[in-house]
């Protein structure tokens, strides 16, 4: 079964909404606009409960089917921006310096409300859906934080389901995979202490950026010696901060760095190496170091349920060949892994086409694809909640 139809009478409006909160970027939990616009929406469409604050500035929508039933099918959208400068040039380009929706939440958003205007015009289905609207994906767990306030207990929800757009696959096509299909994201602090001095006298000192460089080639061998080749993991050093002028041996030296695993078992593992061996490095060369780890967002992993109906409805949608069900897993994180940790469901990627790379300047979710994305969240709930 392809798009749906009514669904690609209304595309021009769910582009409209779209853009207005590309225009309109917020951060984290601060979306005043963007909570209070999605909420105005939702009872412009007649949804059933409206509740917004749900994780400080999360929404909620409620919509119950043509017969009461006893399950509760919930779907998720992140609705937060990132601190980018847009570079676009386009007609609808953020409005705000420094903010961006430069990973498709506006999209996500929009295809979200799309679905809930047809599923409240409708109502083919037996029990309730519910429409999550998420801040705080970017780094703020927003979906964890939601969780903490009641969203799973206060909404009665029994399966829950995402879904991200994808640069690089054909556009309006599917990619999916059952088990590990998003990593976990961790990141951590390096503070190296050395002894400061003039440049010209090496001797006297004990130079912590020297003790940095080694430090950034030796943690590499956590991945490439210490860890099982066939259990992917990544640690990467992403920031460098040393001294301010071209003359002083400086004190101290930051690292900033990351690590992520598609096995939680890995993930302990790295966690556990990374900090064992960076007092030691430096140590051998008369400094010292510490860490200060943050554990993110754990791996997100489908369960096989919820990967079979996902894939089936997809492949309704798109078309057979439109969908890869073994799609291999990305190393990027994603919080939704706390919702399917609490509940049965899966995350599935839908095809934004030859477009920018995600959390870059010159991306742009794209608007072809609302109706596959708002179709696929319709046929999700009618195939998920028949009317028997």
């Amino acid at each position: 079964m392809p798009v749906i139809n009514r669904i690609a009478e209304f595309h021009d409006d769910v582009v409209a909404w779209r853009r207005d909160f590309h225009v309109h970027p917020e951060l984290l939990y601060d979306l005043p606009r963007t909570s209070a616009r999605v909420a105005e929406l939702l009872q412009g469409f007649g949804v059933d409960e409206i509740t917004t604050g749900v994780g400080r500035s999360g929404v909620v929508g409620l919509i119950h089917g043509r017969k009461p039933g006893t399950r509760t099918i919930g779907l998720r959208a992140d609705m937060d921006a990132l601190p980018i400068l847009e570079r676009t040039g386009k007609p609808h380009a953020s409005l705000t310096p420094g903010k961006m929706h430069a990973c498709g939440h506006d999209g996500h958003t929009a295809m979200l409300l799309g679905a809930a205007r047809y599923l409240a015009e409708t109502r083919n289905f037996e029990g309730s859906v519910a429409l999550i609207f998420q801040p705080a994906e970017e780094g703020g767990a927003g979906a964890r934080t939601m969780i903490e306030d009641g969203l799973l207990e206060r909404f009665g929800i029994d399966e829950v389901y995402g879904m991200h757009n994808m640069p690089g696959l054909t556009p309006g096509s599917f990619a999916i995979r059952e088990g590990a299909i998003m990593a976990s994201s961790d990141k951590f602090t390096i503070t190296i202490e050395g002894v400061g001095g003039h440049a010209a006298r090496p001797h006297l000192s004990t130079d912590p950026v020297i003790i940095a460089a080694s430090m950034i080639t030796a943690l590499q061998t956590i991945v490439s010696r210490n860890r099982d080749p066939l259990l992917p993991a990544v640690l990467s050093i992403t920031s460098i901060h040393a001294g301010q002028t071209f003359n002083v041996t400086p004190r101290e030296v930051t690292l900033l760095g990351t690590i992520r695993a598609l096995d939680e078992g890995v993930r302990s593992f790295m966690q556990e190496r990374l900090c064992e061996m960076v007092p030691l490095l430096a140590a051998g060369f008369g400094g010292s170091a510490t860490v200060d780890y943050e554990i993110g967002y754990p791996v997100v992993v489908n369960h096989r349920e919820g990967t079979e109906l996902a894939a089936r409805v997809a492949r309704e949608v798109a078309g057979e060949r439109a969908v890869d069900a073994e799609t291999p897993p990305s190393m990027g994180g994603e919080d939704f892994a706390f919702m399917l940790n609490q509940r049965p469901g899966a995350f599935i990627f839908l095809g934004n086409g030859n477009t920018g790379e995600l959390h870059t300047d010159t991306y742009d979710f794209n608007d072809e694809i609302i109706p596959v994305g708002s179709s696929f969240w319709v046929r999700l709930v009618e195939t998920a909640l028949p009317i028997r």
